[in-house]
């Protein structure tokens, strides 16, 4: 977490720091990370949530599977099906097809695409 958001010479830094991302003060001391956050569960890892493009910092970050990780990231693509918000693949499960062909009806104006505030894109 540190590495990559303070050192330029760490590869994920583009990812991170290069993009404005911070840790906190507070977690600059692995006591404090640790009294907030607490131990990492088995097989969790740290996930910047509910704001992914937000700070490691108390009250955005959680300890997450592989799959929620994978959930919440910023190259998900959104589409709103029957009025709810959900991510593409989420979308593609609800209707029974493969996410390339949500991709393909979302091309084909069946669904909209949205950003993660809701919005049209």
């Amino acid at each position: 977490m540190v590495s990559r958001c303070k050192d330029p010479k760490s590869k994920a830094y583009h990812k991170y720091g290069g993009r404005g991302i911070t840790v906190c003060e507070r977690w600059m001391t692995f006591e404090n990370f640790l009294a907030d956050m607490g131990e990492r569960p088995v097989g969790m890892t740290l996930d910047r949530y509910p704001d992914n493009d937000g700070n490691y910092q108390p009250g955005n970050c959680r300890w997450a599977t592989q799959k929620e990780q994978t959930r919440n990231t910023r190259r998900n693509v959104w589409v709103e099906i029957d009025g709810k918000e959900m991510i593409l693949t989420d979308a593609a499960a609800l209707k029974g097809v493969d996410p390339h062909t949500m991709r393909k009806r979302i091309a084909a104006g069946m669904y909209k695409m949205i950003n993660k505030e809701g919005q049209p894109c």
